[in-house]
């Protein structure tokens, strides 16, 4: 059991942790995704499967949650076929693809960024739990709310600027401001040419398709509650815009929809995740 006296990570990074988890344990195959590596890390309480945010009434969520790690990482796999060797998450909390796919991770460099407070306790869990940090991943420290520039430490942490990368934003944007967003995108555009972004952005709650909306709500009240408000909104278009005004070349929206068609279709227990609230922009420099 990890040492409660230990700050761990925020509620955010460890509810998407255990959402995953739930779904091998809970949902019919075949699996999305299969993570159970964080469940490892966290190691909650025998009672963690009653907690609010683990009831069915979450499932949809659970499914975006699901949709997007599975897109992110089918994306690293083709993108690394093709020859791209650096793999960059930013606000990574306790993404696993490391110890998951360590036969991918360990023929490129993988750097994870994310709150000090929160690389400590990882870094200290995966020496525990006997996965050891291997020379291809770089748990790198940015404290983003004290000023810490992530391009600075990134490039500290061996990052190659000579070669592409694939850059992943998944679950972040909704706390930043505008100007924020638009200041990281501008910089992973200066990457090299063929280095691809994919973010997450919330789409205004009002769009919010009607059955899953009380749910929106609800979350983005206790996000408030947390001290960590979402504060950033966009329609496709919009999202769109801005990253093209940074200056990638390609942008593409990637909508619930599609996701849902792609790894969702055919189910029998009715799992996807919902229209119009967290969807994807895909961006090529």
């Amino acid at each position: 059991m990890p040492d409660k006296q230990v700050v761990v990570p925020d509620n955010t990074a460890v509810r998407t942790a255990l959402w995953r988890a739930l779904h091998v344990e809970l949902d019919s195959p075949p699996h999305v995704f299969e993570d159970v590596v964080g469940l490892k890390l966290i190691a909650p309480d025998e009672g963690w499967r009653n907690r609010p945010d683990m009831s069915p009434f979450t499932r949809p969520f659970r499914a975006s949650i699901l949709a997007r790690a599975r897109f992110v990482e089918d994306l690293v796999v083709a993108q690394v076929a093709q020859g791209m060797s650096q793999y960059v998450i930013l606000g990574a909390g306790l993404d696993t693809f490391a110890q998951r796919q360590p036969a991918t991770a360990s023929g490129i460099q993988v750097f994870e960024i994310d709150h000090p407070v929160t690389q400590a306790w990882k870094r200290r869990r995966l020496v525990e739990l006997g996965f050891g940090i291997p020379p291809f991943l770089h748990l790198i420290p940015v404290n983003f709310e004290a000023g810490d520039d992530w391009w600075v430490q990134l490039n500290a942490s061996g990052f190659d600027i000579e070669k592409p990368a694939v850059v992943a934003s998944t679950g972040v944007s909704m706390y930043l401001t505008k100007a924020a967003i638009l200041a990281t995108l501008r910089q992973v555009a200066t990457l090299k040419q063929g280095s691809t972004l994919v973010m997450s952005f919330m789409l205004p709650i009002e769009l919010t398709d009607p059955e899953v909306r009380p749910g929106v709500e609800r979350a983005a009240a206790g996000a408030a509650s947390n001290g960590t408000p979402w504060i950033s909104f966009f329609t496709p278009d919009e999202m769109q815009a801005l990253a093209r005004e940074a200056g990638f070349r390609k942008v593409e929206h990637v909508s619930a929809a599609a996701l849902s068609e792609r790894y969702f279709a055919g189910r029998e227990d009715g799992l996807h995740p919902p229209n119009n609230t967290e969807e994807l922009l895909l961006a090529t420099t």
